[in-house]
């Protein structure tokens, strides 16, 4: 007799949710010192529920930073192995003023749950427990191997499991790993990511004289290092939105057909989305809708430009220094530190004559991308129509999560993104939430899944 899981999650769901809450009530900040101990906290309230899950070897590993934490439960013989890959770490609520009820007190309002971690992402990663509980409580067995690895840094670029990787390949090997990170393009229409982009950052100061000087005595007759960094940043682009940086485009993979058919199905409004920002036009490469740009092009935009006097008034100065902040997102086979390398000798080439240029490299992490014909995605999209009503659809995501590609290469296995968040939820804003909707869905899909692989 196969047994009614939606029925099973509504008895339960009110003891799920106040479990979660308990967990969501734990100020797990991974950026700031003084939570150290609620991150510790955090961890220890995880292994906790995985091993009431009816998990095995729970183990919470110190590292140099915030704990990481690893289970499994491997008896299904010849069937595969899936890796659980999340984080329990969250974002900082500032500004406090803008939470409309305490970040670290959960509250349900209109069928959704707020608070800081909800959606991001310790509410779509008990999902997972959850279903792997409700399995093993009803059935006595799993229908495949799995296995937990769940850090506390990912907020942080991730800095310590890298290694951990690198040092339990045989530990953590899989067959696949499973990513609820991301979200569904919009209510009822979920979405299986084949790509992040990766990225590269970097920062300029441009120095011409020795000090400032009055514009009056000295102009038209000096170097002014604004008009300089202005005429060098000017110089990245072309008119048509592309990056006029030789070498930039290396590697890049042209859009498939069928990828660009994935991207025509999510039926994008551009026109609302002008509205919505009260923009006259949008801007970007030619020759790609909005959705291609932000999901699987290239960019190198300008995050920070300053200098000289900023201060009410006016001061007649023309200013030796000026600085810029950039951030590339970069999509697959581009190599980061190549993209600095062609971008430092487009500069330097570039740079005003009287001009002086210090170029500072600083972020840098891979893009992913899979592809979505792989069977482990394409019974993830199974999962999502049986549950759902209707199939996902594969997207790329315009954002960067460094330690997805990490753990795709190291363990040489697919990443199947499954998100259960919406693009509105106000990850990393305040008054996060996530819709109980997709709580309810998301139990039943990961349950789904875990039995078709």
């Amino acid at each position: 007799m196969s047994v009614d899981y939606k029925a099973y999650f509504a008895e339960h769901r009110e003891t799920h949710l106040n479990e979660l809450k308990e967990w969501l009530s734990i100020p797990s900040i991974s950026a700031l010192s003084e939570h150290k101990g609620d991150v510790a906290k955090a961890a220890e309230w995880l292994a906790g529920k995985l091993r009431e899950a009816g998990l095995e070897h729970v183990e919470v590993h110190q590292t140099a930073g915030h704990p990481i934490i690893t289970a499994d439960h491997l008896h299904a013989a010849g069937k595969p192995t899936l890796l659980v890959y999340g984080h329990y770490d969250v974002q900082p609520v500032d500004p406090l003023h803008l939470w409309e009820t305490p970040p670290f007190e959960p509250d349900i309002r209109n069928g959704k749950l707020y608070a800081r971690g909800a959606t991001d992402d310790k509410g779509q990663l008990f999902l997972h427990v959850k279903a792997v509980e409700a399995i093993l409580k009803q059935e006595k067995e799993l229908p495949v191997n799995i296995k937990f690895c769940i850090e506390g840094e990912e907020e942080v670029s991730s800095p310590n499991l890298p290694l951990y990787l690198d040092n339990n390949k045989d530990k953590l090997a899989a067959d696949a790993i499973v990513i609820s990170d991301t979200s569904l393009l919009a209510p009822g229409k979920p979405a299986i990511s084949t790509g992040l982009r990766g990225l590269c950052s970097l920062e300029l100061s441009l120095e011409t004289a020795n000090t400032d000087l009055h514009s009056g005595t000295y102009g038209g007759g000096v170097p002014n290092a604004l008009h300089a960094l202005v005429s060098l940043l000017s110089s990245l682009h072309d008119e048509q939105g592309r990056v006029a940086v030789k070498g930039f485009y290396d590697g890049v993979l042209e859009l498939s057909p069928e990828m660009r058919e994935e991207f025509a199905k999510q039926e994008f409004d551009e026109e609302k989305l002008k509205r919505d920002l009260g923009l006259d036009s949008l801007y970007g490469e030619e020759g790609f809708s909005f959705v291609e740009r932000v999901g699987a092009r290239p960019t190198l935009e300008l995050n920070g430009v300053y200098g000289g006097f900023q201060g009410e008034g006016s001061k007649t100065v023309i200013p030796k220094e000026a600085h810029a902040k950039i951030t590339c997102r970069l999509v697959a086979n581009q190599d980061p530190q190549a993209v600095l390398d062609a971008i430092e000798a487009h500069l330097h080439a570039q740079t005003p004559v009287g001009s002086k240029l210090t170029f500072k490299p600083k972020e840098k992490a891979f893009a992913f991308n899979i592809d979505p014909s792989h069977p482990m995605l394409q019974k993830a999209a199974d999962a999502f129509e049986n549950v759902y009503g209707t199939r996902a659809l594969f997207t790329k995501d315009g954002g960067s999560i460094p330690i997805v590609e990490k753990l795709s290469s190291t363990l040489n296995a697919p990443a199947v993104m499954m998100g259960y968040g919406l693009p509105d939820e106000n990850l990393h804003a305040p008054n996060e939430h996530f819709n109980l909707e997709n709580f309810d869905k998301g139990l039943l899909t990961a349950v789904e899944y875990l039995k078709l692989v």
